[in-house]
């Protein structure tokens, strides 16, 4: 319906249908990497690639995020329609990489999940929905990795790295910065995500300390 007033809304749609239904992972492992802006996310998923020789991939795809400010601007549910079908996009290019290497990616399914239910709820962490909540599971028909990491750094840290950055601001890290209460909500999110669950890793040591202990929780929970 709003492909008329948003011409680049039709272009996502058209490599969505390109895209086969209920993709196959290949036989290489499919890591994803989770986490707030500033918690090291582009350092270790580069870092991993590196070291398994993989491929690494983003959410949103290469081929639609040039588009991410334009449906940034969008009322919510058009901007959660942007990100979900980048998923569905990005699974399509995940089922191919995956028979050629080990696939490292930046963000997928949970982070759409994750602020989606985090921006619904008002209020404290603890009035989310229930943990067992089906919001938390994973949709039947996209491809699943096996391996999700949430890099996690204390909020006075991950502000610190921000500003040591010096780079823009999106809408929602700004959000994050000013609502702690968001934050919560968002890191909660994460937490209760199910099939695959989330696998927390403290990204506050040294850069070396953060790539050893994410590369033994791939080596025990991967077939490389």
């Amino acid at each position: 319906q709003c492909a008329e007033r948003i011409p680049e809304a039709e272009a996502v749609l058209d490599l969505l249908e390109k895209c086969p239904e209920h993709q196959k992972k290949g036989g290489f492992p499919v890591i994803v990497f989770e986490g707030l802006d500033a918690t090291g996310k582009t350092t270790v998923t580069q870092a991993v690639k590196d070291t398994l020789n993989g491929v690494l991939l983003r959410s949103p795809p290469a081929c639609i995020s040039r588009w991410r400010t334009i449906f940034d601007n969008e009322p919510t549910p058009i901007k959660r329609a942007f990100y979900a079908a980048g998923n569905y996009i990005l699974s399509s290019q995940i089922a191919k990489a995956s028979t050629l290497a080990p696939v490292i990616i930046d963000r997928y399914w949970h982070s759409t999940a994750a602020y989606t239910i985090a921006t619904e709820t008002n209020g404290k962490a603890q009035d989310l929905p229930p943990a067992q909540d089906e919001v938390y599971q994973w949709p039947e028909d996209l491809l699943k990795p096996d391996l999700v990491l949430l890099l996690t750094v204390d909020p006075e840290e991950r502000v610190r790295r921000l500003q040591h950055r010096g780079l823009e601001k999106t809408k929602e890290e700004a959000e994050l910065e000013a609502n702690s209460l968001f934050r919560q909500r968002v890191e909660e999110s994460y937490r209760r995500m199910v099939n695959p669950e989330c696998h927390e890793v403290d990204a506050s040591p040294s850069k070396e300390e953060v790539l050893k202990t994410v590369l033994q929780l791939i080596k025990k929970h991967c077939a490389l």
